[in-house]
């Protein structure tokens, strides 16, 4: 895996930890000796609503064989997520947006004092861009096209730009209506990011939580705008894999071939991405690579990352959620959120590092 750092002068420190994060992923996760969990108490968190379907299975699995913890999880949007987590009000964030500069820069009450966050990936999927149209169930869709019916600026299904790319369809005079989150997503700045890195000409605004247009539908986290393009007529919209159901799914250009998303798809965009630069050596920001014209990759995808503190206030409340988000990006966790949410998973060396940054945590 490609994960190149810049200017980090800990990394021979997360280098020996790796070593020892064999078993820390799962501390006091899953005892499989038969010996009783000695957790006890319960982790509050919330935000990207990607991630929903996923914690919903790691929450069950996880209670299992750790009875007396309880988790709340609150899908309330990437956005609502950091700044809950910022304010005391969480124990970790769910966030399919790293933390930005400005963010790190900040205090964060749930941390102790002169600690800070890093962002752990956990979960890796594919967005995927949904539609609702009468007697089409096939769409191949280019980048600049696909930013400019977002943007507005393609406003009918049979648009000489769509039918471009459609020989064989019949697409139909019916007005487009583009759904987009009206609440911060973490899932828009990504969809964001990958037309503004290979439609940069069409999707001028640099890539954020917000959506930048005043243009379409807007809805309420990925369930809104499943329900919008599912009850609509003409509607376009982009959310998590995983929460895609019986929609049309479009295929996305990439190099010269129309491409499907796939969780391994998905997952080798990731492998190849560096980690964003300029940042201290725990914290594991993916700065993913869009622009490849590998067929083998899908470059619409999302990295989610559990927001944790370096050093938590309550000491308690820390051994939970190492051994929680332990969980989450280890092994097992993996193979939870594959098969219940269609989750890529972190490939082992990624699974190490979250684990090493994970066993320095207190």
């Amino acid at each position: 895996m490609n994960f190149k750092q810049y200017g980090r002068p800990a990394v021979i420190a997360i280098a020996a930890a790796l070593a020892l994060s064999s078993c820390a992923a799962n501390e006091g996760a899953a005892p499989t000796d038969g010996a009783a969990s000695t957790l006890t108490g319960t982790i509050n968190a919330g935000g990207a609503s990607s991630q929903q379907a996923a914690q919903e299975a790691w929450t069950a699995a996880f209670q299992k064989t750790n009875p007396d913890v309880t988790i709340n999880y609150d899908p309330s949007g990437s956005g609502a997520g950091r700044e809950a987590f910022i304010a005391g009000g969480s124990d970790f964030a769910g966030s399919d947006s790293f933390l930005k500069d400005e963010e790190l820069a900040g205090d964060f009450a749930t941390c102790a004092p002169d600690s800070k966050a890093v962002d752990l990936p956990v979960y890796i999927s594919p967005i995927a861009v949904i539609f609702n149209v009468e007697g089409v169930t096939d769409l191949n869709l280019d980048a600049a096209t696909l930013a400019k019916i977002f943007k507005g600026d393609i406003t009918t299904w049979n648009d000489p730009a769509i039918a471009a790319l459609n020989k064989d369809a019949k697409l139909p005079s019916t007005p487009i209506t583009a759904v987009h989150r009206s609440d911060d997503s973490g899932t828009t700045k990504n969809f964001s990011d990958y037309l503004n890195q290979v439609a940069p000409d069409v999707w001028t605004e640099k890539p954020a939580d917000p959506f930048p247009y005043k243009t379409g539908e807007g809805a309420q986290g990925t369930s809104g705008v499943v329900d919008a393009v599912t009850n609509g007529v003409g509607t376009i919209g982009y959310a998590d894999a995983s929460r895609a159901g019986d929609l049309g799914v479009a295929k996305i250009k990439v190099g010269d071939k129309f491409v499907g998303y796939t969780a391994d798809a998905a997952a080798a965009v990731v492998n190849d991405s560096p980690l964003v630069e300029g940042r201290d050596a725990s914290d594991l920001a993916i700065a993913l690579d869009r622009k490849t014209t590998d067929a083998t990759h899908y470059p619409l995808v999302l990295v989610s990352y559990a927001i944790v503190c370096t050093e938590y206030a309550d000491a308690d409340q820390a051994a939970l959620v190492k051994a929680y988000v332990g969980y989450m990006a280890g092994a097992e966790g993996q193979a939870e959120a594959a098969k219940s949410a269609g989750a890529a998973p972190l490939s082992t060396e990624l699974q190490d590092k979250v684990a090493a940054v994970l066993k320095a945590v207190k």
